[in-house]
């Protein structure tokens, strides 16, 4: 057990593709059979190649998704970069990606965040399978990008990830969550059906990750904080403006193929991904999400990808990085004007650490990165611009843009996105109107249920009970636009796009018995994110007989990948990942 713990052990495969990589494959006349189907495959040119070191292309491309549409084309670009650099490259495109604003508001949501575990899995095949020396991830997207991020530390061979960049703000100033908090305007008279729709025809412009500081975004960023990705990886736009319509922005396909020098790099120094993944890296990580206000789903998958690389982080420690962040960029939806695009004409993710550095953060310099140090990528930052990013001295708040609550409703804590709630919101006190499911909620939303003062609770939407902790982009969205003041707790998830008082990722959750599950219609709920408390005005005892009197949980879904998911998933306070 102690090998297991020790060094990240999985299975002999793994452990001897750590140890010897493509020679597994080019070396030995037994192997002469896969060398001639890679021949065949156009892999190699000849047997004398099989003396090349092999490393492999994982692309997430698919058209279902709009960051992910022109990935094929990088994809190959990186391709013949490496084979320049005299590498044997396999290609492969990897499936399972899903696009949350598709999946958002039906049951194909639930299939979202179990995706992120697919998507490692199928990496880990890929390589297992066909032994190389590093490989690229590109990607983009919300789970997609946290699996890659996974599977570098799982099999800790070098490696590289790169994402297709962010998408260009709409006209006026728009994006995705315009549009569906447009729904929640319409829904109420606020706007038309007609215009409604022409804000939709105008809110994505083209290619690329949604261009606010939603999910994809978010994990995209942290990726050039906790060192997998390269500077400019979670800023440079996957397009540009020609005129009136989008193109391919060449700074975006010249990231894509440094990263093949940037692989190389890695392979010749021997630089693995468990060497970059520190305890250090992931409070760098965290640092960065507090001071640009990222999605509260970087909590979930920045603990996931802790939880992978054997390091224990636990929520207090997060919480104590939040007190002492200052919380100095904030972009769509908590800044309506702000994009992505914006942040990278300031200086990008680089200039934002520069500058909270100052602050006495904790931010570390020295650890290491694809591309050398944390340090020698803020080097060349420039100073705040004082808009966009803001100086230390004259930040958005003195604590970080994310919070982490407890209290007798989350005595394992819960997740609050402060940088998206306005100061006359941060302490709350209501009764609890409460929703067993998203889309009971979200009816009841559109229907006039939920009054001003209220405490929405929508429980049963865990990891275990959704099954899948779908967002909920939706409901959250439907509030925003009808402009009620209420708050909103779940032990389910939210979108990066949600603003406002929304507190997510409630543990235990209420599947799993935690005192969510107790709560009852009229409940007094007091929540105070300055303070980090969440809690109802209910005794120990009183919630202790209330879970007692409950039926057991009984799965939503029983087969399928979903059923054997609700198996093996685990809290959100842990990442969600698997008990194995």
């Amino acid at each position: 057990m102690a090998r297991r713990n020790g060094n990240g052990f999985i299975n002999e495969g793994i452990e001897n593709i750590r140890k010897r990589g493509s020679r597994i494959v080019g070396e030995g006349f037994h192997m002469l059979p896969a060398a001639s189907l890679m021949k065949a495959a156009g892999v190699i040119g000849s047997m004398a190649d099989r003396k090349k070191p092999f490393v492999t292309v994982i692309n997430s491309y698919t058209t279902h998704i709009p960051g992910h549409a022109h990935l094929e084309k990088l994809g190959h670009a990186v391709e013949q970069e490496l084979k320049a650099l005299g590498y044997n490259v396999w290609y492969c495109n990897i499936g399972g990606a899903v696009d949350d604003g598709i999946a958002m508001g039906h049951y194909g949501m639930k299939y979202s965040l179990p995706s992120r575990e697919l998507i490692t899995d199928q990496i880990e095949t890929v390589i297992g399978a066909h032994p190389c020396d590093g490989w690229i991830g590109i990607g983009n997207c919300d789970k997609i990008v946290p699996a890659m991020y996974n599977a570098m530390v799982r099999l800790n061979i070098p490696a590289v990830y790169v994402s297709g960049g962010p998408m260009l703000a709409g006209q006026g100033n728009t994006d995705l969550i315009t549009v569906f908090e447009g729904v929640g305007k319409q829904s109420v008279g606020k706007m038309s059906e007609a215009d409604l729709s022409q804000l939709a025809e105008r809110a994505c412009p083209g290619c690329g990750s949604c261009s606010g500081m939603f999910t994809a975004n978010s994990m995209n960023c942290l990726g050039e904080a906790v060192g997998l990705a390269m500077p400019g990886n979670g800023t440079i736009p996957a397009e540009r403006w020609d005129g009136a319509r989008t193109v391919p922005n060449p700074e975006r396909e010249a990231l894509i193929r440094h990263s093949a020098q940037a692989l190389k790099r890695c392979i010749d120094e021997k630089v693995r991904p468990r060497d970059i993944v520190t305890l250090a890296a992931i409070d760098n990580a965290f640092i960065l999400d507090m001071a640009m206000g990222g999605s509260t789903n970087t909590v979930l998958h920045t603990l996931a990808l802790a939880k992978e690389a054997g390091l224990r982080y636990d929520l207090r420690r997060l919480s104590a990085l939040s007190k002492r962040t200052p919380c100095i960029c904030k972009v769509s939806p908590s800044r309506s004007d702000i994009h992505i695009q914006d942040v990278h004409a300031s200086g990008g993710i680089a200039a934002i650490l520069k500058e909270v550095a100052r602050s006495g953060c904790g931010l570390d310099t020295s650890t290491q990165t694809v591309t050398g140090t944390l340090g020698q990528m803020l080097e060349k930052a420039p100073g705040p611009d004082g808009n966009v990013i803001r100086t230390v001295e004259t930040p958005f708040s003195q604590t970080g843009g994310l919070a982490i609550l407890f209290g007798n409703i989350a005595p394992k804590g819960s997740v609050v996105k402060t940088a998206g709630v306005t100061p006359d919101m941060m302490q709350f006190e209501g009764p609890a109107n409460i929703f067993e499911s998203q889309e009971e909620a979200l009816a009841g939303v559109l229907n006039g249920k939920v009054k001003n003062g209220d405490v929405v609770v929508i429980r049963y939407e865990g990891p275990r009970g959704g099954p899948g902790m779908q967002e909920m982009l939706s409901p959250t969205s439907a509030i925003a636009g009808a402009g009620l003041k209420v708050a909103l707790i779940t032990d389910g998830r939210f979108s990066g796009g949600t603003r406002g008082l929304c507190i997510g990722h409630v543990s235990p959750e209420a599947a799993a018995g935690g005192p969510i599950a107790a709560l009852r219609k009229g409940d007094r709920i007091r929540i105070d994110a300055g303070k980090g408390r969440i809690d109802v005005q209910l005794t120990p005892a009183e919630i202790r007989k209330r879970l007692k009197a409950l039926k057991p949980f009984k799965p939503r879904v029983e087969r399928g990948w979903l059923g054997r998911y609700v198996l093996h998933v685990t809290s959100a306070d842990t990442g969600a990942v698997f008990d194995r």
